[in-house]
């Protein structure tokens, strides 16, 4: 059995933010206890009045969570300044949660520290879900690669990890972390499911691929120096002139055992952030693999708000259950921005789709981690929609 209530307010006040989101969950609850749960809130609440509160109504609870771009659940759909929790019950699947700290100085040692804490039983686990530090106090960024690369060091090649960073509202100064009554900055709090979990998960951008693909042919880490063999800035000025490169049009990056006279469907995003015009590089807000494939690609938005039902139906039809418990969901905050008053529709979209006794909730992210394909390898993505079923049989 697995059980999820959520409670969603948004009261701008954190003392009643939080005492009408737990009035809704101990109605749903009743007399079960929750086993963890995970709470995601905006940036300007309270942090401690709020953790005190969840503590006192549930003294001991296994919860991570971090500060949001924006929430979205079935209570109140698509918010920009308000408090979620979600909590899980159940009584024959394993839920253990982790913490790694300083993920932006040795994020791969922070990962195995998050996984040493949240597998103390040395069991298998089934699914880990990520909710790491993106900016830092001193305005530093974390890894979302090498935090991706330690899990699956830790957890093993073959477990899905999915989840999102935290935000704090288009500000990209600092964010915060949740874990048991602590509020920190620069960690990696994860949860993760043991024994009889059913899930499946699915991703959609919505950007549309053009032109020629390209080679990375050389690269440092985020920084992109050349396509080709030219400056990357090129490559860029060959489809957008003299402007310089946006979220607008970021790079699809095919799979690195991809054939250039092949090109197959699944691809990951990387955003543009800032270009050097002296020596024509790019640096995008996550690493840019040397020999990758790579193409422009073009915004459509209706296609991008589209994506997120194709990002739910995918989920739906690998579900291995009969139905889900729950729907978590884990946007960008560029789709976000890009969209404007139309980002309350890809929220819609899921909720018109989805069976309407089954709870969803979710939040707007700095960068989406999940796998392109079901049983496929966990990429770190951008400008990306990724849907997590959960439930048991």
């Amino acid at each position: 059995m697995l059980k999820v209530v959520i409670g969603h307010s948004d009261d701008p006040s954190s003392e009643g933010a939080i005492e009408d989101v737990l009035d809704q969950c101990r109605q749903t609850l009743g007399e079960i206890e929750p086993k963890a749960g995970i709470l995601l809130n905006a940036i300007d609440f309270d942090h401690a009045v709020i953790l005190k509160e969840i503590d006192q109504a549930f003294p001991g609870l296994d919860l991570i969570g971090c500060t949001t771009d924006g929430e979205m659940s079935s209570v109140l759909g698509f918010q920009q300044d308000s408090l979620i929790l979600m909590l899980f019950c159940s009584d024959d699947v394993g839920i253990e949660v982790g913490i790694g700290y300083e993920a932006s100085k040795d994020p791969i040692a922070a990962a195995h520290q998050a996984v040493e804490k949240a597998n103390p039983n040395q069991d298998v686990p089934k699914l880990c879900i990520l909710l790491p530090a993106s900016y830092i106090t001193d305005g530093t960024t974390t890894n979302g690669e090498l935090i991706l690369q330690g899990l699956k060091q830790a957890l093993g090649e073959k477990v899905p990890i999915i989840g999102g960073t935290a935000g704090d509202q288009y500000r990209f100064k600092n964010t915060y972390q949740f874990f048991g009554t602590e509020i920190l900055n620069d960690t990696l709090p994860i949860l993760v499911f043991y024994g009889d979990i059913l899930f499946s998960y699915g991703t959609g951008c919505g950007w549309e691929p053009l032109g020629s693909a390209g080679v990375i042919t050389k690269s440092e880490g985020t920084t992109l120096y050349e396509i080709d063999g030219k400056p990357a800035l090129e490559f860029y000025q060959h489809y957008l002139g003299n402007r310089p490169p946006t979220a607008e049009n970021p790079l699809a990056v095919y799979e690195r055992d991809s054939d250039r006279t092949d090109l197959p469907e699944r691809y990951y995003m990387r955003v543009p952030n800032l270009c050097d015009r002296t020596n024509g590089s790019i640096k995008f807000l996550g690493n840019v693999p040397e020999q990758s494939m790579i193409k422009m690609t073009n915004i459509n938005r209706d296609e991008i708000i589209a994506a997120s039902k194709t990002s739910f139906q995918t989920a739906l039809e690998n579900y291995p259950g009969t139905e889900p418990e729950i729907v978590l969901i884990f946007s960008c905050c560029c789709r976000r921005w890009l969209l404007g008053t139309r980002a309350k529709q890809e929220y819609q979209l899921v909720r018109e789709t989805v069976s309407p006794n089954i709870p969803i909730a979710g939040f707007y992210t700095y960068g989406e981690f999940a796998p392109l394909e079901s049983g496929g390898e966990t990429y770190y993505h951008q400008e990306t929609f990724v849907t997590l079923l959960l439930g048991t049989k």
